[in-house]
């Protein structure tokens, strides 16, 4: 029997630890009002099948998001689920590759995946006609993989070159070492790729065993957006997943904790001319209390780059302070949440000379938000988060992936108004709490790659991070 939750909750829902009264917000207009609902079905065995419509439309996005990404794996598996995403493609029981191939390519439609630390995901962009099928090839891809050893051995050559050009990309390895920095020992600072002797080991006992613990029913969730009719898409899950996939409860599959370490890894080579350095504090997971006001904090500090045509007149006052001084070639906040744990911190790319100036006013704008956030700033930083979600959300494959994000997060969909509502509750004084409860006196990690014999040293960052009144 199916059961259907809707994802339209009062606004006043939740403990509102942050923020004014909801009776105290502004009335918003039609378009978030009236935003698209979305639909949400648990099938028997605990999976969810959720989808938005958009009326008039003629393609759609359908993914299957699978709770389960290189966090959940061992040291001895470690790169199994990024493994998989390469060998779904590889042929199944049904179909061979190059018959896999020829059917998406004669459809029109588009099939990928991708793996995060939490997350592994497998998605079709399609005709409307074709989201039946777009289904079917998804599970076929998924639960009937046929997992030849002789494909496997060709793919570990193919993923060892993905590794070196990630090698290459400077902001993926640097974020890559602040994870295994900030969160050394735990699942989160293991690579999503996994160590190289992993790869060549990795056996298909091992990838099979992983599709048997992690693509379960409770860590599954099916989106879709566009051209999806909700019911249909219910019933062809059902014939496709339905009595495939294991069911049971979420607690059956507890998590490791992640543990945040204050520490740093500092690469230096002086060949380059230009250092990368991330700065990060342990921020907040996806329910957190902290997680909005983490959000507003990362647009007052904003992001630069010195080809953009804002110069000094950003927003930012530490992107004004950049540009002013010279100190960076470029620089953005992040803010990265996780279910139990977060980072939050700048990623800037300097001039070895600079960087002793490029971190005083770094960690002077990171402290100053704990006293001296103004209302102007906090109203500014949330008409632009509002505006960027907005912006996220067009295109069916990025609403699809909201909406299966959050079911994984989350448990349901945060309609656009209440969204927006928890970002309007936030006042200076939420801002300036979190920044005391996030960055003032608070142990960090750091990642530097480069020419960094001018970076300072960690007691020298950990002492700029308490607020000084004087």
């Amino acid at each position: 029997m199916l059961s259907r939750i809707s994802s339209r909750v009062a606004l006043q829902a939740g403990r509102r630890t942050f923020g004014a009264p909801a009776a105290a917000l502004p009335a918003y207009p039609d378009y978030v009002l009236n935003a698209p609902s979305t639909s949400v079905t648990t099938l028997d065995g605990g999976l969810r099948v959720a989808s938005e419509t958009t009326i008039g439309s003629e393609t759609a996005t359908v993914g299957v998001f699978i709770d389960a990404g290189s966090r959940f794996e061992t040291e001895k598996n470690n790169g199994a689920a990024h493994f998989l995403e390469h060998m779904a493609f590889k042929g199944t029981t049904k179909r061979t590759q190059q018959q896999l191939e020829v059917e998406i390519e004669n459809m029109g439609g588009h099939l990928n995946a991708y793996t995060s630390r939490e997350q592994t995901v497998y998605f079709a962009k399609v005709f409307k006609k074709d989201v039946p099928k777009a289904v079917e090839i998804l599970g076929d891809i998924l639960l009937d993989s046929k997992l030849d050893e002789a494909a496997i051995d060709r793919e570990r050559d193919v993923i060892l070159r993905e590794m070196e050009e990630v090698n290459k990309n400077q902001e993926e390895l640097i974020l890559d070492h602040l994870h295994e920095t900030a969160f050394q020992g735990t699942g989160l600072g293991r690579t999503i790729l996994g160590p190289e002797e992993n790869i060549r080991s990795l056996t298909r006992s091992d990838l099979k065993n992983y599709i048997d613990t992690h693509y379960v029913a409770p860590k599954m969730v099916v989106a879709g957006a566009g051209a999806i009719d909700h019911d249909e898409l219910c019933n062809v899950v059902g014939d496709v997943f339905g009595s495939r996939v294991k069911g049971g409860s979420a607690v059956d599959f507890p998590i490791e904790p992640a543990i945040f370490t204050g520490s740093d890894k500092r690469v230096r080579f002086d060949s380059d001319d230009k250092a990368h350095v991330a700065l990060a504090f342990q921020g907040a997971g996806w329910t957190s209390e902290y997680t909005f006001p983490l959000m507003v904090m990362q647009s007052i500090l904003g992001s630069w780059d010195r080809t953009s045509g804002s110069g000094r007149n950003i927003a930012s006052k530490f992107g004004q302070e950049v540009a002013e001084h010279e100190l960076a070639h470029s620089f953005m906040t992040f803010n990265t949440a996780y279910k139990d744990t977060g980072l939050f911190g700048i990623y800037a790319v300097a001039p070895d000379n600079k960087l002793e100036d490029l971190m005083w006013y770094m960690t002077s704008n990171l402290v100053r938000i704990v006293h001296k956030t103004t209302d102007e700033e906090v109203e500014r930083a949330k008409t632009q988060l509002k505006a960027n979600m907005l912006m996220t959300l067009d295109g069916h494959a990025n609403v699809a992936e909201d909406i299966g994000r959050q079911l994984l997060t989350y448990g349901r969909r945060l309609s656009l108004a209440e969204t927006f509502a928890r970002i309007d509750a936030i006042t200076a004084d939420d801002v300036k709490a979190t920044a005391a409860h996030v960055v003032n006196d608070q142990d960090h990690a750091l990642a530097a790659i480069g020419p960094i014999h001018g970076l300072p040293d960690y007691n020298w960052i950990r002492r700029r991070s308490y607020w000084l009144r004087a």
